[in-house]
């Protein structure tokens, strides 16, 4: 298939309601159930330049930020179709109850909004989900609670600065090196 080839109705059909049970999987934090809609799990948070490759990872990434967002949910924008994807704009939200890459818990909310690029291979396998977001956006709601002119929340800022500092410190080499398309 090339590039301005589109799959046929049912294969679009197909793939809109994987994502969707994918997507509704996810906020039921029933992970069994998501991982059942890849052959082999596997996530790009691009903002963060993370990869989640496989199993262990992927469980491993929804345990850090499921504790650090018990409530986390999606509520979907629209969603289109692509080529060889399925993309939906959706707002992400929670609360900050734990814990994420070392920024300590804030007890607030955030409502960020973000789009994901659902990839499916040549035999219509799930093969990635690679998300982007802008996590300034996020870790700016997180701290709007707090009050920055008490120096008694200075040192809590602090924590929060080297927590966001980390995201992204280690870039995966697969989100850095990358092949320019043909076009």
């Amino acid at each position: 298939m090339g590039r301005f080839d589109m799959p046929d109705a049912d294969t679009l059909r197909a793939r809109e309601k994987l994502v969707l049970d994918h997507i509704h999987d996810e906020g039921r934090q029933d992970w069994d159930d998501v991982l059942a809609t890849f052959p082999h799990p596997y996530y790009e948070l691009v903002a963060t330049m993370t990869v989640h490759d496989g199993e262990a990872a992927v469980r491993g990434y929804w345990d850090a930020t499921r504790g650090a967002f018990p409530d986390q949910d999606h509520e979907i924008i629209s969603l289109r179709h692509s080529a060889d994807a399925v993309i939906v704009e959706f707002w992400l939200m929670g609360t900050h109850r734990g814990p994420l890459n070392g920024i300590p818990p804030t007890g607030g909310r955030f409502r960020v909004r973000m789009s994901a690029y659902f990839i499916f291979d040549e035999e219509e396998n799930l093969v990635s989900e690679r998300v982007y977001f802008d996590r300034l956006t996020m870790f700016t709601q997180l701290l709007g609670g707090l009050n920055l002119r008490n120096p008694r929340n200075w040192p809590w800022v602090i924590r929060a600065l080297r927590g966001m500092a980390a995201m992204g410190a280690n870039p995966d080499p697969r989100l850095l090196n990358t092949t320019p398309p043909e076009l």
